[in-house]
């Protein structure tokens, strides 16, 4: 589904992995930390507590040697179908991680940041929907050495 509204970036990405271990890579922190983020950032998940008013806590760590908190609660949790979680640290936003199953080998994910409005959105849209990108990348690499 493309951006519905001016409040939203929209990526999506098709993966060559049953729903299974696409679902696992990302629900499982150990995988998880290995993928998250753009393309030079190693992760520290503090907290991972996938329910329902769960918190989601991690540092990223950048390329350039600077720490970024992230501060998150879990909203939904569909195993396997859809996960989705408000941030509290900044930028605020909510995040919608949509896994389809398409076949016995490709499975399509999708990551959908809705902000509260679209000036809030149209400030990160040129960076952050190259990054997610950068995310989708990285989790085809550890999709090679994740198993169910």
């Amino acid at each position: 589904m493309p951006t519905k509204t001016n409040r939203e970036i929209y990526n999506e990405r098709i993966l060559q992995a049953t729903l299974d271990r696409a679902y696992h890579a990302f629900s499982n922190p150990s995988h998880l930390k290995e993928w998250w983020g753009p393309e030079g950032f190693t992760n520290t998940i503090h907290e991972f507590d996938l329910r329902p008013g769960g918190k989601w806590l991690l540092t990223m760590h950048g390329p350039n040697n600077v720490n970024y908190e992230n501060a998150s609660v879990f909203k939904t949790i569909k195993p396997q179908q859809l996960v989705s979680w408000s941030r509290t640290s900044k930028p605020l936003f909510d995040m919608e991680v949509e896994f389809i199953e398409l076949n016995d080998s490709e499975t399509q994910i999708s990551f959908r940041m809705i902000f509260e409005t679209a000036s809030d959105c149209e400030k990160l849209r040129t960076f952050v929907g190259p990054k997610n990108e950068e995310n989708f990348d990285r989790l085809e690499k550890v999709l090679l050495n994740v198993s169910v």
